[in-house]
């Protein structure tokens, strides 16, 4: 099926000037949204408090999280277990005064205490809609935590561009490994710098899709680059440009199915997934976009950039001389 003509002749390399300036200042907004901003860390990488209650009858889950917000509650977490079993994530500094009238003054230092004065506001808070609410644990999760999580995650980043760059390289040529990394950071940036921008929730589920992001781009770019290769070596055609240009437009029609029929899950989370999923699709909705448009407009145009030539992907001639004085 090809919704695109995979002889047609589009220019993408005679705007590469334009599409890179774009790419690079999403990039640099990014970075200064990153760096002032910052991202809004979650409660899986700032620590806070986790009370499991279990209801007497099926209840909905925005019903819970609008009971959390009607008792003052700010942003709480709601992920569902079953249909009367629910997790909720509190921040640290959810209601504190109303958790510090709870606390007497020999109890203000004890963690136990807090703990307990939290699962106690929670179940009230519940319990005034009307509904019969028992808590099944309630304990508080440190910040070093999620300084773990938060150093791990960034570990992980870094562990998946390596090893793609390391592949790339062996696979291909160390040119197409650094475009294609190029291209990943700069997916991976400007996701990040969406979340930033709009001070959305950032958790281990938006850190997962990233990681996602990520790997659904690198096999973007290579379907791309795998078809320059392939250019290179049964085309007389010496001139980089044409080659690129007609490895991308030969690619366009999987290149866009792929990415549709990828966003057309992502959005059926994001709208039916409920608040749980709502940060991971998003992420995965504005990476796949942005890693598309990178493939074609950003990433390539880097190739050419490196210095591409078609002598890059022939074999090596064999030294003669040295093969002469070996016996």
């Amino acid at each position: 099926m090809e919704f695109f003509n995979p002889n047609s002749n589009v220019n993408f390399m005679g705007i590469r000037r334009v599409s890179v300036t774009i790419a690079l200042l999403l990039m640099l907004g990014s970075i200064v949204a990153i760096a002032t901003k910052g991202l809004n860390l979650a409660l899986d990488f700032t620590g806070g408090t986790l009370v499991e209650v279990v209801y007497d009858k099926p209840v909905e889950q925005s019903e819970v999280v609008d009971a959390l917000q009607a008792g003052g509650f700010r942003n709480p977490l709601v992920q569902r277990f079953d249909s009367t079993s629910f997790a909720i994530r509190l921040s640290p500094e959810h209601s504190a005064a109303a958790v510090e009238e709870l606390l007497t003054e020999d109890e203000e230092t004890s963690i136990d205490a807090r703990n307990a004065a939290v699962g106690q506001l929670v179940l009230d808070t519940l319990r005034a809609g009307g509904h019969e609410v028992t808590i099944k644990r309630s304990e508080f999760v440190g910040p070093q935590v999620g300084r773990e999580l938060a150093y791990n995650g960034i570990v992980a980043v870094f562990v998946v561009l390596t090893g793609i760059m390391i592949y790339i390289a062996m696979r291909f040529e160390w040119k197409f490994a650094l475009a294609t990394v190029i291209g990943e950071i700069h997916d991976v940036v400007v996701t990040l710098g969406f979340f930033a921008i709009l001070g959305l929730d950032f958790d281990l589920a938006v850190l997962a899709a990233i990681l996602a992001v990520d790997g659904y781009s690198v096999n973007d770019k290579i379907v791309v680059f795998d078809r320059v290769r392939e250019l290179f070596r049964s085309t007389r055609a010496s001139d980089s440009v044409q080659v690129l240009n007609k490895a991308i437009n030969s690619t366009l029609s999987r290149t866009i199915m792929t990415s549709v029929t990828t966003l057309l899950t992502a959005v059926a989370l994001y709208l039916f997934g409920g608040p749980t999923l709502e940060g991971f699709s998003l992420a995965l909705i504005v990476g796949i976009v942005v890693g598309t448009l990178s493939t074609i407009f950003y990433a390539t145009p880097v190739l050419l950039w490196l210095g591409v030539t078609k002598q890059d992907l022939m074999p090596k001639a064999r030294d003669e001389a040295e093969l002469a004085r070996r016996p």
